[in-house]
């Protein structure tokens, strides 16, 4: 209450000494319009005139303090003032000298006819000068503030000359809680090249980045373009990497036009800029439309994907969501964050094992959820290369046990997460999840329930995912460990990922296995090396990459279709359907229950077995 007092006071007594400064440019215009009709000589003007300025005074400068105050001169920070703020004042003063006009005949006086087109000019002049002055001298204050302080000023490039780059240079040479000072700008328009932007001098286009990073000593480079495709921004990130300067982005085009760009929306390029492909949107209506009022019951709802998937459902307002994780730290993270942002969520958060039939059947009896979608599973390669029981266990009998139960307690949809390393597997993991598609296709064939898959690559940020990995090699100052200088991979965002899942789900009709489409693939290299970049190193100088040689089961690279397969479109280019390949389901069903006397036994033969099952499985053959 104190602070708001004090705010208002602060803000009455500018707008006072500012309407006290507008009285003194109105009684000084007048003057000065005189003067400069009668070339500038006192000794010319006539008294007559100089009489009618006084009587007319009074009248004359209060209704300027209306027009003013009704144009809204007393409300505007003038610290970021600009054009329209300009224009306003041309306006208040041409409105206020027309009544000026027409008070001098109601008052019977005369004044010469270009006095008034004179005073018109002259007011404008000193309003817009005693304006500007003062963003003029906090500049200078700024500057000499800085100095004295011995701040050091970061040298700053500006990548882009629209509008997102007219405002954030504004932004960095008015705010006095910034020590930068922009050194130069960017642009690939060849007609802009030498032109000026908010007193910056535009060098040349992309091509001149390294060069003028150099002649500059740049230190920061802000990329003030919001509005340009992800994959433009791919090829200039890779460009200012040279340059060694850190880099910050602004994120989105909205913001010109909520005119919110500003310092604090610039964020540092991240790893997901050197993609080089749009954002994946999808069809949230159709997503809202299946989900709304349905108990959706989540597996593996604390992972990063089955976190990400309640996250999004209980977007979609259902009944109800089950959550059911066999790990408690996540599943508790996950219920206290759905907790915090949606406290009308009817929320249930369950511990329990996928391999526990007896638990499984009862968590669907009492809950009898709609839709499920199972998350839960062993994803790491290596790790299941070394205990490729266990990697049985949970995947397929867990999802075995989970879709039984789900065709038992009559749910309508069940959506499987599914993986690229399931198409020609060649380790212990992506034979498993080959093994739950077979499963998902042939109880689609003997139930009422829908079953499908969702098939997809390596999403950015989940745990076991590469990033994080290279994040913290980088942190501890190397080396960075890469398999193979060829190694390629397809990547998406989290958030891209189970957005498509979800909307894979409105399409269910059942058997279908889901492909997304991943985009164009990166190699892992050219990721380690620029990520090296963005954290300010130069790779192989300043953090080593060594090449370590392909883990047990890893490939080159990864597919997502079989050859067998077809793939179909659906109203989403990026989700196509996979046709359903031609299977016995009672030699499979049988062929399963060896799979599971042999895992459950601990026998170390699983490999030959999961061959039988899955013939594009191909076993490396040890050295």
């Amino acid at each position: 209450m104190l602070s708001k007092l004090i705010h208002d006071k602060e803000l009455l007594l500018r707008q006072i000494l500012l309407m006290i400064l507008d009285a003194a440019a109105v009684f000084t215009s007048s003057v000065a319009a005189l003067l400069l009709r009668f070339n500038l000589s006192f000794q010319e003007i006539q008294e007559l005139y100089l009489e009618n300025v006084w009587k007319s005074a009074i009248p004359c400068i209060l209704v300027t303090l209306v027009v003013f105050w009704c144009f809204k001169l007393y409300h505007s920070v003038w610290r970021y003032a600009g054009f329209y703020e300009v224009q306003q004042i041309v306006f208040a003063v041409v409105v206020s000298t027309t009544i000026h006009v027409i008070i001098i005949r109601l008052l019977g006086l005369h004044m010469p006819r270009s006095y008034w087109f004179l005073f018109a000019g002259a007011l404008i002049f000193i309003t817009v000068f005693t304006r500007f002055a003062y963003r003029f001298a906090r500049n200078v204050r700024k500057k000499y503030v800085d100095k004295r302080r011995g701040v050091e000023v970061s040298r700053v490039m500006v990548i882009g000359a629209g509008a997102a780059a007219d405002m954030l240079l504004r932004e960095l040479k008015t705010s006095e809680h910034l020590c930068k000072r922009v050194e130069c700008v960017i642009d690939d328009d060849p007609e802009l090249k030498g032109k000026m932007i908010q007193g910056c001098r535009i060098v040349g286009g992309r091509e001149s980045i390294v060069s003028a990073a150099a002649q500059y000593q740049i230190d920061e480079i802000m990329i003030a373009m919001p509005s340009v495709s992800k994959k433009k921004i791919a090829e200039i990130v890779k460009i200012c990497n040279e340059t060694g300067c850190e880099m910050k982005t602004l994120p989105g085009v909205y913001q010109i036009v909520n005119e919110e760009v500003r310092v604090s929306n610039l964020r540092h390029v991240d790893i997901e800029d050197l993609l080089g492909r749009e954002p994946i949107s999808v069809d949230l209506s159709a997503i809202t439309e299946y989900l709304k009022d349905q108990v959706v019951l989540v597996t593996g709802g604390g992972g990063s994907i089955g976190g990400e998937l309640c996250r999004q459902i209980a977007e979609a307002e259902p009944r109800q969501l089950v959550i059911v994780d066999i790990y408690e730290n996540n599943a508790y993270e996950i219920q206290q964050e759905l907790k915090r942002k949606y406290p009308k969520l009817n929320l249930v958060v369950l511990i329990a094992s996928v391999r526990n039939t007896n638990r499984m059947n009862t968590i669907f009896e009492k809950y009898l959820p709609n839709i499920v979608f199972h998350a839960a599973a062993h994803k790491h390669v290596p790790l299941m290369e070394e205990s490729p029981n266990e990697a049985i266990k949970n995947n397929v009998f867990g999802t075995l046990k989970t879709v039984q139960a789900a065709d038992r307690y009559g749910v309508e949809r069940f959506v499987l997460i599914s993986t690229d390393k399931a198409v020609n597997p060649t380790n212990i993991m992506g034979a498993s999840k080959r093994i739950c598609e077979m499963i998902i296709q042939a109880y689609n064939r003997r139930s009422q329930t829908e079953y499908v898959a969702v098939r997809f690559g390596n999403v950015l940020g989940s745990n076991g995912s590469v990033i994080p990995l290279f994040k913290q090699q980088i942190k501890e100052g190397g080396p960075v460990t890469v398999t193979h200088p060829d190694i390629i991979r397809y990547f998406m965002t989290i958030s891209e990922a189970v957005s498509l899942v979800l909307q894979a789900g409105a399409y269910a009709k059942g058997g279908e296995i889901f492909v997304l489409d991943m985009g164009e693939p990166v190699k892992i290299a050219d990721l380690a090396k620029n990520l090296i970049r963005l954290s300010g190193y130069i790779p192989n100088e300043e953090i080593a990459i060594e090449y370590i040689g392909l883990r047990p089961g890893e490939k080159l690279y990864e597919e997502c279709l079989m050859a067998e397969e077809n793939l179909t479109k659906t109203e989403n280019d990026r989700i196509s359907i996979a046709e359903p390949l031609e299977m016995d389901d009672e030699p499979f069903f049988e062929s399963l229950q060896v799979l599971k006397d042999v895992v459950y036994e601990e026998k170390e033969d699983v490999r030959a077995i999961l061959q039988k099952i899955v013939p594009t499985y191909t076993v490396e053959k040890e050295k």
